[in-house]
C-alpha cells in the first residue's frame, strides 16, 4: 500500500474532553500501510514524504470519518412492503418483506453511508432463517460485501431465544389464533428457532474466521429484553468477557417493552441487566427512549453507553430519546441510522442535523447538544461501541486512516460569514453531494464522488432487475400471513400499557 498523503485547509483531528475541535489548518495526514503515522503542516509533511502520494488542495476540508453506530438492513422495509407502523407492530408487517440477495442488498445500504461519510458501520444482523449453518452463510453474504467495497464492519447476529413476534411465548401467541392461522405462523417461528448453543456456535466460527481480518470484527448482539431468557443474557456475558468483544443491545425502545420490563422483572429493565452483569464501557443500549432518572444515572455510573437512534424513534412512534439528560450526566452517545433515516435513506449528515434540531428544548437557557457535539457522538463516541475502538473515530497518530475529504466551496457555496465556526457550518450545512472522497484504512474507496472498487450502476441494476419479477409463492404466503396476523397483534397489546405508573422517562429542565 503506497504512501498516502490527505489534506485541506481545515482538518479536523478530533475532539478534546470538553468536546472542543482540534483543528489544523493547511494540515494533512500521512498515511502508510492503513495507519496514519503523522499530521501536521502539508508544506511540512511534502517536504518529509516527497514519493507520497498527495491528495488534496486548500479547496478541501477534512474530518475523520463517520461511524453508523446502529444499523441492520440494506433495502428499506418502506422499500420491500411494510410502512412504518408503531414497533410492535411493524414487527408483524415485515413479516412480508420480499427476499433480497444479502450481497447485494448490504452493497445498497454501503453505498448511501460511505457517500455521506461514513467509513465504519455497526451492523446488527436482526434474523437469519434456518439451520446454524444457513445462517453462518448469511453472515458471510453480508461480511463480504462490505469487504469488497472496502469498508470497515463491526458484524454481529442477533442473540434471540424467546418471545419472536410478540412478548409472550411463541407457542402461547399460536395457541390463541384462530385455526387456519395456526399452521403458518407455527412453521414461521420454526424457520427462525435455533437452540441457543447453536447461537453460541455461530458466533464463535465467524470470531474465528474474521478475528484477523483488518476491516471486520465479529461482536455481541444480545437482541432485547423481551427476546431473551435470562440463561441467554448471562451467556451473552459470558462470551463478551472471554472473548472481549463489546455488546449492543436494543433497549427501552418503547412504552411496551418498558411496560414488559416491569412484568417480567417487578422494576426497571436496567436494573435488572446489572443484576446479570451486564452494564459497563463494554455495554452499548440501542434507543434507550424510556429510561427513567434512575436509569440514567445507573447509566452514567456504570460507564454504559448509548447509541440513539433518532429517525427510526420518530418513524416508528418510539418516542423521544431523552438526550440532554444523557449529556449531562456524561453519558457517551453515539448516533445510529438504524433500518433508515427520516427520508428512508441512510445519510449520516442528515441524520445528526436531525440530532442537533430535535434535542434542542424550549427556553432560552434550557440544554440542547452543540454541533461539536453531535459530530463527536458520529465520531468518537460511535468508535468507541465497536470492537474498533481506539483506533478510529479520530485522525490522530497511530489510529486507522479513516477520513471523509468536503469539497468546502460546495458546502458553503454560495455564501458563509467567516464568523460562524467550521465545526457549525460543517454540521448544519454539509449535505452528501459535499463529500467528496473517502479512505478507509488508508485506501481510497470512493474517489471524486466514485465507488472505486464495485460499479454501483450494475448492482443497482440487479436489484432493479430481481424485484421486477414477480413475487415468489413463498413470499406471496408471508404477505397474506403478515395481514391476516395483525389484527392479533394488534389486540394482545390491548391494555398492555396498563399499570406502568405514572413516573414520567423524560423531565424537560427548560422553564416557559
Amino acid at each position: 500500500m503506497p504512501t498516502r498523503i490527505a489534506w485541506g485547509a481545515t482538518l479536523l483531528e478530533g475532539f478534546d474532553a470538553a468536546s472542543q475541535p482540534i483543528l489544523h489548518e493547511d494540515a494533512g495526514i500521512v498515511s502508510i500501510d492503513g495507519v496514519i503515522r503523522e499530521i501536521g503542516p502539508i508544506a511540512e509533511l511534502r517536504a518529509r514524504y516527497p514519493e507520497a502520494e498527495t491528495v488534496g488542495d486548500p479547496g478541501f476540508a477534512v474530518t475523520p470519518g463517520f461511524i453508523n453506530a446502529h444499523h441492520h438492513v440494506g433495502l428499506t422495509p418502506l422499500q420491500l412492503g411494510s410502512p412504518d407502523h408503531p414497533l410492535e407492530l411493524w414487527f408483524a408487517s415485515r413479516l412480508a418483506l420480499r427476499d433480497v440477495d444479502l450481497h447485494a442488498d448490504t452493497l445498497f445500504s454501503a453505498f448511501e453511508m460511505i457517500a455521506s461519510g461514513v467509513t465504519t458501520v455497526q451492523h446488527l444482523h436482526s434474523r437469519a432463517p434456518g439451520t446454524p449453518e444457513d445462517i453462518v452463510a448469511a453472515a458471510e453474504k453480508v461480511i463480504s460485501a462490505y469487504r469488497s467495497i472496502g469498508m470497515r464492519a463491526s458484524y454481529s447476529m442477533a442473540l434471540r431465544d424467546q418471545n419472536r413476534l410478540v412478548y409472550e411465548a411463541d407457542q402461547d401467541f399460536v395457541a390463541r389464533l384462530p385455526d387456519n392461522l395456526k399452521p403458518a405462523m407455527r412453521a414461521y417461528f420454526e424457520r427462525f428457532t435455533v437452540p441457543l448453543a447453536d447461537q453460541v456456535a455461530v458466533f464463535e466460527e465467524l470470531f474465528r474466521r474474521h478475528r484477523t481480518d483488518p476491516l471486520t470484527r465479529i461482536q455481541l448482539a444480545p437482541s432485547n429484553l423481551h427476546w431473551l431468557s435470562d440463561t441467554a443474557l448471562e451467556t451473552a456475558g459470558e462470551l463478551s468477557r472471554r472473548t472481549g468483544m463489546p455488546m449492543h443491545m436494543h433497549v427501552l425502545e418503547t412504552p411496551y417493552q418498558k411496560a414488559y420490563a416491569k412484568k417480567r422483572t417487578g422494576g426497571s429493565a436496567l436494573a435488572h441487566l446489572d443484576r446479570l452483569g451486564l452494564l459497563g464501557p463494554h455495554f452499548t443500549i440501542g434507543h434507550g427512549v424510556w429510561m427513567s432518572e434512575a436509569d440514567i444515572e445507573l447509566c452514567a455510573h456504570s460507564g454504559t453507553r448509548i447509541c440513539h437512534n433518532c429517525s427510526s424513534n420518530f418513524r416508528l412512534k418510539s418516542g423521544v430519546a431523552p438526550v440532554n439528560r444523557f449529556l449531562a450526566q456524561g453519558i457517551p452517545v453515539a448516533i445510529g441510522i438504524d433500518e433508515a433515516g427520516i427520508n428512508d435513506d441512510r445519510d449520516m449528515l442528515q441524520e445528526m442535523r436531525l440530532v442537533l434540531r430535535t434535542h434542542r428544548e424550549p427556553g432560552i437557557d434550557a440544554p440542547h447538544p452543540a454541533p461539536a457535539e453531535v459530530l463527536r457522538m458520529a465520531t468518537e463516541h460511535g468508535a468507541a461501541t465497536t470492537p474498533f475502538a481506539g483506533q478510529i473515530g479520530r485522525l490522530s497518530p497511530g489510529m486507522a486512516a479513516d477520513l471523509v475529504m468536503f469539497d468546502w466551496k460546495d458546502v458553503t457555496y454560495p455564501y458563509q460569514d467567516e464568523a460562524l465556526a467550521f465545526v457549525d457550518v460543517l454540521v448544519q450545512r454539509a449535505k452528501s453531494r459535499s463529500v467528496h472522497s473517502v479512505m478507509i484504512g488508508g485506501d481510497w474507496v470512493y474517489r471524486e464522488r466514485r465507488f472505486t472498487r464495485v460499479d454501483r450502476e450494475a448492482v443497482m441494476a440487479g436489484i432493479a432487475e430481481a424485484l421486477a419479477k414477480p413475487k415468489a409463492p413463498a413470499e406471496r404466503e408471508r404477505a397474506a400471513l403478515a395481514e391476516a396476523v395483525m389484527p392479533h397483534v394488534r389486540r394482545f397489546y390491548d391494555g398492555y400499557l396498563e399499570g406502568l405508573g405514572d413516573e414520567p422517562h423524560y423531565r424537560p429542565s427548560g422553564r416557559f
